[in-house]
């Protein structure tokens, strides 16, 4: 009952982020944003989210571990009530931002209840069955966010999650105790405020600069310049001050950092494709919002078949190996992705999706356990934070990087596309056009497929370069040590 309680809570933020997906397009048509505005409505959970991480561990040591859970859930949902009410662009990042904020410690949290609830040898097993439930969001959730939209209104992706958040009040209520008293912990917050206007800052400049035109732009400028120095005087108050907003120890463990790095990395990749398609199916493809959902879907199943398998396979397999075929799972679904077309079916979206599922079970799991299996149990609660706070900043930096490429290489090739558009060329001529390029009609058609062609172009180089960046990672694997059979490696933590 102690891993379905956890399981509820991190299935209700992971279903929150897969079935919003799918209705972007809907969101941006009711709100009035353009398509890389949108994006907002993910990346400001995910940053918000990140911020908050980090002091998961300091908030379970002050008011313990259930209060904070049940908090937690409270505001989330509560949050998803105000977002399924948002009338404006404005609004619904706003609610999403406090969503990302108290549902910052449900993930982490969960994470280090399942470790210290299940011994060594039942730590695989029992991650796999919460990360079955885990994967069954992103199956249901592009379904049942494609239904939701089609048939009543994108708000509901939204207002779904208050009977979730019920049960899974009552769960954590029911199941979790404290086993720790509360204590008075010393809270870092010039670290917390530095690492915070960092991140702040850094998604800022990602998101608004395609829009404001760069580095031409002085609030741009004025992004990058607060981020970066955030980032440095951040760094010097860790290494300086006693107890920092992280702990120093944590930067000890090679396994921590080299995990940590390749989790970054994979979030980017990932997570951004989970933006990308979408939008690519339902406005160059076609798709219905329902196809669109059903599509997607066999990603969340191949991960969860993975996850299935990978609980007890990492009992007998090097766990380095496990992840370096979830990487090679990554680099065939991207290397297929790259050969997209306007042309291609349903089955190529649905086949890349259930391939990339199947890697990311392999991937994560496995990599969540070495990244702990050198770590001093009392430093798992800022560990699991460090690490979520990773992650999703790879996540929300991908969604923007992703995007920007994606805006520019669009009018690049438009551009290029253009230049074969003249008058002379008997191709621009009936019966290739409907109309004569002299006329509004023919001009129209001609705008709209070179539009059409220039997308899709630059959503196979985004995906082409995924591909290369996935191959690179395959021989990283190798940096992460194997735990030790004598356990865990003990570092000295000053009081």
């Amino acid at each position: 009952m102690v891993t379905v309680s956890v399981m509820l809570a991190t299935i209700m933020t992971a279903l929150d982020m897969t079935i919003a997906n799918v209705a972007l397009p809907h969101m941006a048509g009711t709100v009035g944003a353009s398509a890389d505005q949108i994006t907002w409505v993910l990346t400001s959970y995910i940053v918000a989210s990140a911020i908050m991480t980090p002091m998961s561990g300091w908030l379970a040591g002050r008011l313990g571990r259930k209060q904070v859970f049940v908090w937690s859930i409270i505001g989330f949902t509560v949050a998803s009530a105000l977002c399924g009410a948002a009338q404006s662009l404005e609004q619904i990042v706003l609610f999403r931002i406090l969503q990302g904020a108290f549902g910052a410690a449900m993930g982490p949290l969960s994470q280090a209840v399942m470790l210290d609830t299940f011994p060594g040898a039942q730590r695989g097993p029992a991650m796999a069955i919460w990360g079955v439930g885990v994967m069954v969001a992103p199956i249901v959730g592009p379904v049942l966010g494609g239904w939701l939209t089609d048939d009543f209104s994108w708000r509901w992706v939204f207002y779904i999650n208050l009977p979730i958040g019920v049960l899974c009040l009552m769960g954590v209520m029911g199941f979790i105790h404290d086993t720790d008293q509360p204590r008075k912990i010393r809270f870092d917050v010039v670290g917390f405020s530095l690492l915070s206007v960092f991140l702040g800052g850094l998604q800022l400049f990602l998101d608004r600069g395609q829009n404001n035109d760069w580095f031409n732009s002085v609030e741009t400028q004025i992004e990058f310049t607060a981020s970066m120095l955030a980032l440095v005087l951040f760094t010097i108050h860790t290494l300086l001050f006693d107890r920092p907003f992280l702990p120093r120890a944590l930067f000890k463990d090679a396994n921590l950092m080299t995990a940590s790095g390749m989790s970054l990395v994979v979030g980017m990749l990932v997570f951004s494709v989970l933006a990308l398609l979408p939008p690519m199916a339902e406005t160059l493809l076609g798709y219905p919002v329902v196809t669109t959902g059903l599509v997607m879907a066999p990603r969340g199943l191949g991960g969860l078949v993975s996850m299935l398998m990978v609980g007890q396979l990492v009992n007998r397999f090097d766990a380095r190996l496990l992840i370096a075929t979830g990487f090679a799972f990554f680099c065939a679904s991207f290397f297929m992705m790259s050969h997209f077309s306007l042309q291609m079916n349903a089955y190529a979206i649905a086949m890349t999706g259930l391939i990339q599922g199947l890697g990311t079970g392999l991937v994560f799991m496995p990599m969540t356990v070495l990244a702990f299996a050198t770590l001093n149990p009392a430093l798992r609660a800022d560990a699991a934070g460090a690490f979520a706070l990773v992650r999703n900043l790879g996540q929300s930096v991908g969604v923007s990087i992703m995007q920007a490429l994606f805006v520019r290489n669009s009018d690049a090739v438009h551009a290029r596309l253009t230049e074969a558009v003249r008058t002379d060329n008997p191709l621009m001529q009936p019966p290739y056009l409907q109309a004569p390029l002299t006329t509004p009609l023919g001009l129209a058609a001609m705008e709209g497929e070179v539009s059409r062609q220039a997308a899709m172009v630059a959503y196979i180089d985004v995906f082409r370069m995924m591909f290369i960046a996935t191959a690179v990672l395959i021989p990283m694997v190798m940096l992460l040590r194997k735990p030790s059979m004598s356990g865990p490696i003990e570092v000295e933590i000053s009081e």
